[in-house]
């Protein structure tokens, strides 16, 4: 295989065996949903590219992901970095531009945009090319690299080549990323990439919720081709002409010892000799990496065992019918006064509440066990880190509270001052280094697409645009996970299925690590292990009335990741998506849980994706049934795992609405999602407000919708939707005491102010009404547990906060990624504490809760409770309000909030102020149409 650039001296550095001690441990943790990315090695050819004659934005489209294109590494570069701090090209450039938006854009304009975007248009213009590349030697498909991001624009003649260099441009970009997931995907971090307790949690999490064999995914694959006709055998096509691509880029990095430095850090390759190997990539490593995805971001639902046991707190605490009422109240499954999607009053009924449930499932009090999933530990596998990070993973994969993030902004021709919608929308992964998507245009027959594609996925893009529209997507969470309680017969690994007595599926895997230099964790290991039914993976034991069960999960999705992949394809297909209907036609076939968006020069459009389950008359969505044939989905079939599903039309979908909003708020009327909280405060009113404001004034830009989605971004949720009810509640009588008096002027005038976490001046690193922000996150958690805690007993207000989670603030070290994640204020009981206390300020509240609780009632009492816990608040430093951690010292507010991108990788980035904003994102204004 030729080697496809010539080495520069830096590539040609040899490091001896034994590292200095500067390089410090890379362990591959700390995930969301994420993927990594490799330095790019290619060979220059001759030639240059012109902008595509095939482009209807006009120079509108713009996109940045930060922190750059450029993922690879080599050991040469990752030692610089570590020493000083230099960065591979295109490494981070997009994450300048990026942060600044948090200080330049209010007084952003159209003109100024790609000042902190890319130019996302088709093509490179000639004098723009940094380096034109024929991967393999092919003649049938050249990678151009654009000097500004180094992006690569794939350009075929056949499709075959087209795909084989979205391959090989993934592999320049992100091969280590993609080789860490695919492990990731299989349960084997921990024997690859090292046993640093943030692995062996990550592998845990996602093993547990796709415990696949690799039998599973190959019959993933067979699935997915043999049912999708013509499509399904082009997918198939395109896959191994990608996989060919990708490993063409393994052997000529590897023979021209340009490989990305990972692979020598953690003992797959040596320095000195080139001994050991970079395994090829085949088909089920796509499907592994896909289930890791499918998990992460597309899989709602979940948190039937948890609800039960908050319901039984509840009945226990009020007794049974009031209790229910309690419980219902706190659920919020329909609230009136959520946020919407779907705003125009149309109803999509799903998992709404049965007159009176059948099959229900509750297990006895005190009889609920979570399933082990790890066995046998030795060494470091042993250790408090090791087993605390195994209670974090299990936590996160059976709560229904699962990270959604992205939003989007929808604006219809008929509100803009151009007359074409306006866009401004994309995912919020988290942030990485390498990051998890990667960007690319691709050109092709029967493909013609640029956007963000997940790392080892990228055949075709993901998120993007088309030649004449554009698309996103946001994390829905409707349910499609179902909880069954398997009576259990003979011993604990045998279950009743329609009368017989039948084995479950034991699932095993064993790893093992020793140190290395990228991570120096001891040597350890542990062995996972998972029972399957045919209804799910087990993850409870219980009783149920006395008799002994195993609750298991089972999700639509399960066993069908790789089913997707041709709702993709038809989004990059330009004779295939042509207006808003054949954009639903071809997302309807992605059976993730989404939110997709569309938008082109005359329309905007709207659809919820995934397979929901048609569930058998009476059974309640949100608690355990009996695995019974009463109560399983219409039309299941155990030995596929298919069944019945809604029809699209019963999907919430809506075309040319004034506006869309989303930030994984609630779709539409009477559609119940199966995370709590989705009730009168959200964080998708701080979109709704501003954007409904625009729209009204009329003459909406792409630079004013952005300046409301960059204002959101710096919002409190706290402070700016429920602060000043509290304060109005404390204001009710003159505040005498001094503590109390100055804490209350500091936070009303951060309301007046606007309510942001901004720093004070572009790189200042310090907030204004810096005060006001540390008592607000100090009081928070006190002020909730003293409003609720006394009302609801310490067992029911405990079950509550496992439903959903009292806080998010951008400081908590919250979610899969822990702190300094961007993403706030997804969870928390802001809806509760705004209902509460307007019913005890006498204001109407619709869909209230079942009693006031703040003071019992009495605006005095409550106006006590928050007057007391506010001076307790006060009174705590900002050392003790923000305590520190690895990445900053105790006290340092702007620190505790800012964003970092988690190494995947050797290469490591600075700190940005914090923004709650999509990772990768999109401005977009189509001018005309085909």
């Amino acid at each position: 295989m030729p080697r496809c650039t010539p080495r520069t001296t830096l590539d040609r550095l040899r490091t001896p065996r034994r590292f200095p001690k500067f390089l410090k441990a890379v362990s591959i943790c700390v995930l969301v949903a994420g993927l990594l990315t490799p330095v790019t090695q290619a060979a220059a050819a001759g030639g240059t590219a012109g902008l595509a004659a095939n482009d209807y934005c006009g120079g509108r489209c713009s996109d940045i992901l930060p922190p750059g294109e450029n993922g690879n590494a080599t050991l040469a570069q990752i030692l610089l970095n570590q020493v000083f701090g230099t960065q591979p090209d295109h490494a981070e450039d997009q994450l300048g531009p990026y942060s600044n938006l948090a200080a330049g854009y209010s007084t952003l304009t159209d003109d100024k945009i790609n000042t902190f975007f890319n130019d996302a248009s088709f093509g490179v213009a000639a004098d723009q090319v940094a380096s034109t590349t024929r991967p393999g030697g092919r003649t049938d498909v050249t990678i151009v690299r654009d000097k500004k991001s180094g992006v690569p624009h794939i350009t075929g003649t056949t499709r075959y080549g087209t795909e084989y260099g979205a391959g090989f441009a993934a592999a320049q970009d992100r091969l280590w990323l993609m080789d860490v997931f695919r492990h990731v995907g299989r349960g084997q971090l921990t024997s690859f990439a090292g046993g640093a307790p943030s692995n062996q949690g990550l592998e845990q999490e996602f093993w547990r919720n796709a415990p696949y064999t690799e039998a599973d995914l190959q019959a993933q694959i067979d699935s997915a081709t043999a049912n999708a006709g013509a499509r399904g055998t082009q997918a198939l096509a395109d896959a191994n002409a990608y996989l060919d691509g990708i490993n063409a880029y393994i052997d000529a990095s590897d023979s021209g010892r340009y490989f990305p430095g990972e692979y020598v850090l953690t003992g797959h390759k040596d320095a000195i000799t080139n001994a050991g190997t970079i395994d090829h990539f085949k088909l089920t490593d796509l499907v592994a990496l896909a289930s890791v995805i499918g998990a992460l971001f597309g899989s709602g639902g979940g948190g039937e065992v948890n609800n039960a046991l908050s319901l039984l707190a509840a009945q226990s605490q009020y007794g049974v019918t009031e209790g229910t009422k309690v419980w219902e109240s706190f659920r919020e499954r329909n609230d009136p006064e959520a946020v919407l999607t779907v705003h125009d009053g149309e109803s999509f009924p799903y998992a709404t509440k049965p007159d009176t449930a059948q099959g229900e499932a509750l297990p006895d009090a005190g009889s609920v066990a979570q399933e082990p999933l790890v066995y046998d530990r030795t060494g470091s596998a042993g250790t408090a880190k090791a087993t605390g990070a195994s209670a974090t993973a299990a936590a996160t994969t059976l709560t229904s509270a699962r990270r959604g993030m992205s939003n989007a902004l929808v604006v219809s021709g008929k509100a803009t001052a151009s007359g074409h919608p306006i866009a401004v929308f994309g995912p919020q992964t988290g942030y990485f280094a390498p990051q998890l998507l990667m960007l690319q245009e691709i050109q092709g027959p029967g493909l013609s697409a640029r956007g963000a594609s997940f790392a080892g996925l990228s055949m075709y893009v993901e998120l993007g645009r088309g030649q004449d529209y554009s698309w996103s997507a946001t994390t829905s969470g409707q349910d499609i996970i179902d909880t069954y309680a398997v009576e259990l017969c003979q011993d604990d690994f045998h279950y009743l299925y329609h009368g017989t007595c039948t084995a479950m599926d034991k699932v095993e895997r064993s790893n093992s690590w020793k140190p290395t230099t990228a991570d120096g964790t001891a040597a350890g290991s542990y062995r996972m292990q998972v029972y399957r039914t045919k209804y799910g993976p087990v993850e409870y034991r219980a009783t149920v009335g006395g008799k002994k069960v195993a609750y298991t999960t089972l999700r639509s999705s399960y066993m069908h990741e790789a089913d997707s992949i041709i709702g993709f394809q038809m989004l990059n297909d330009p004779d295939y998506v042509k207006s808003p209907a054949t954009f639903q036609s071809a997302v309807q076939h992605i059976n993730y849980t989404f939110n997709w968006f569309y938008a082109d020069s005359a329309h905007t459009a709207y659809y919820n994706s995934g397979d929901n389950p048609v569930r058998a008359s009476g059974v309640d969505a949100e608690f355990p049934v009996w695995a019974q044939a009463a109560y399983e989905w219409q039309n299941w079939d155990p030995a596929t795992n298919t069944a019945a599903y809604t029809p699209p039309s019963a999907h919430p979908n809506s075309t040319d609405q004034d506006y869309y909003v989303s930030w994984n708020n609630k779709q539409a009327k009477d559609y119940t999602t199966a995370p709590w909280g989705d009730g009168s405060v959200h964080r998708g009113n701080l979109l709704e407000d501003r954007v409904k404001k625009l729209v009204a004034a009329g003459g909406v830009t792409r630079s004013s919708l952005t300046k409301a989605m960059a204002d959101a971004a710096l919002a409190d949720l706290r402070a700016e939707d429920v602060l000043p009810k509290l304060l109005q509640v404390v204001k009710s009588s003159p505040v005498t005491d001094t503590t109390a008096a100055a804490a209350v002027t500091k936070l009303s005038d951060w309301v007046s102010a606007g309510a942001r976490r901004k720093e004070t001046s572009a790189g200042s690193k310090t907030y204004a009404n810096a005060d006001a922000i540390r008592i607000l996150d100090a009081w928070w958690p006190l002020m909730v547990k003293a409003e609720f805690a006394p009302g609801l007993g310490t067992d029911l207000y405990t079950a509550f906060t496992a439903n959903l989670p009292v806080d998010e603030s951008p400081s908590a070290a919250h979610g899969p990624t822990g702190a300094h994640a961007g993403s706030s204020f997804q969870y928390g009981w802001w809806s509760f504490v705004d209902k509460d206390i307007r019913a005890v300020l006498g204001q109407p509240v619709q869909g209230g809760l079942a009693q006031k609780y703040c003071g019992g009632g009495s605006l005095s009492a409550c106006r006590d409770i928050l007057i007391s816990t506010l001076k307790t608040a006060a009174g705590l430093t900002a050392a003790q309000v923000y305590p520190g951690d690895d990445q900053c010292s105790a006290g340092d507010q702007w620190c505790a909030d800012s964003i970092v991108q988690r190494a995947l990788g050797g290469i490591k980035h600075g700190r940005i102020t914090w923004q709650n904003r999509p990772t990768y994102q999109q401005v977009v204004e189509y001018t005309s149409h085909r």
